[in-house]
């Protein structure tokens, strides 16, 4: 029989919403129960799900509960999806690590590669599976990409342009601006474009960034230049950008020794790939396996799918693989002079 991995949310927030829904098209879940900082926003939140018709077909509505305590101690919850602001990731986690639960983390996992660190030893510590919510890494067609290239189809990687940005219509005081919350465009853009490059090019051999600030000193418009091992030993190059200040083109594109591959916009959960190689006509490249909601659902049946196999990590989202994307980001936010208090 399938096991049901039985979800918790903890944090009401957008990107919240949008798991929540995409976890009605996951075969073997169940959303249990909701937590919020007020039972009337987490009991708004389910209510919301409910009206939406984004709760599975025939399903009883989560459980509200007015506090991440209450949350975590329930004992129907098997795994913890945090979506709190990224600031408060370490201590939410470590919340649910207490109370004997898995960890989905949003990402990025953490503020500061410490901070991850400490995350991943908490869950050693307790014994519970722990991953970050790189959606990307779980997608079906970035998942294509990533092992056509690991398997010599699309030839060796050389060079990398990979964009994420979107103009950032909030007030000062919102969380993507706080130093304090952990805002910036590194965090919350950056990680999604180092992120693609670990995966297509491998190794990081150096990293040179610029940015320009805000007047709370968090980082607006990034660019990163950087030189890979890539996968047949030669190396590669990549010029990454992520803004909060304007809508860019949000796509990727990777030339190799035989041709060029395109993830269209939005890159970071694409529809389709195009490969074109060299002489030759574009190709479209679909995804591995079926698109689960918008994506968020495939992440979630990774999570399911280790459970049931006695995993403490993804093969997908490894901890190695987070912990080097969060030292990639202390570094870039160093050499632009970003800091969290």
């Amino acid at each position: 029989m399938e096991q049901t991995t039985r979800w918790g949310i903890l944090s009401t927030g957008k990107i919240a919403r949008t798991f929540a829904a995409d976890l009605a098209h996951v075969p073997g879940a169940a959303l249990v129960a909701v937590g919020s900082r007020s039972e009337a926003a987490a009991q708004a939140f389910v209510d919301d799900l409910a009206a939406g018709g984004e709760l599975a077909a025939g399903a009883a509505p989560p459980r509200a509960h007015g506090s991440y305590a209450a949350l975590v101690a329930d004992p129907d919850v098997d795994v913890v999806y945090v979506a709190s602001p990224h600031a408060l990731h370490l201590e939410h986690a470590r919340l649910a690590f207490e109370a004997g639960k898995h960890v989905l983390c949003e990402k990025p996992l953490a503020l500061s590669l410490a901070q991850a660190e400490e995350l991943v030893a908490l869950a050693g510590r307790h014994d519970r599976f722990l991953m970050e919510a790189m959606w990307t890494a779980c997608h079906p067609v970035v998942r294509a990409v990533v092992d056509g290239l690991h398997a010599g189809r699309f030839g060796a990687p050389r060079q990398l342009h990979a964009d994420l940005g979107w103009k950032v219509e909030l007030p000062p005081t919102d969380r993507m601006f706080s130093r304090e919350l952990g805002g910036g465009s590194t965090l919350d853009m950056g990680v999604y474009v180092l992120t693609v490059a670990h995966l297509l090019l491998g190794e990081v051999r150096d990293l040179r960034a610029t940015a320009t600030l805000t007047d709370q000193g968090v980082d607006l418009d990034v660019a990163i230049a950087g030189r890979y091992a890539s996968t047949d030993g030669r190396g590669a190059v990549a010029a990454l950008t992520a803004s909060m200040s304007a809508p860019t083109s949000r796509s990727a594109a990777l030339a190799t020794s035989t041709g060029r591959l395109e993830l269209p916009a939005p890159f970071h959960h694409p529809a389709y790939a195009v490969w074109t190689p060299l002489d030759g006509e574009p190709e479209r490249v679909e995804g591995s396996g079926p698109l689960l909601g918008r994506g968020y659902g495939n992440e979630a049946a990774e999570v399911g799918r280790c459970l049931a196999e006695g995993l403490r990590e993804s093969p997908l989202v490894p901890h190695a693989q987070t912990l080097e994307i969060a030292r990639q980001m202390d570094e870039v936010l160093a050499q632009v002079g970003v800091t969290y208090p």
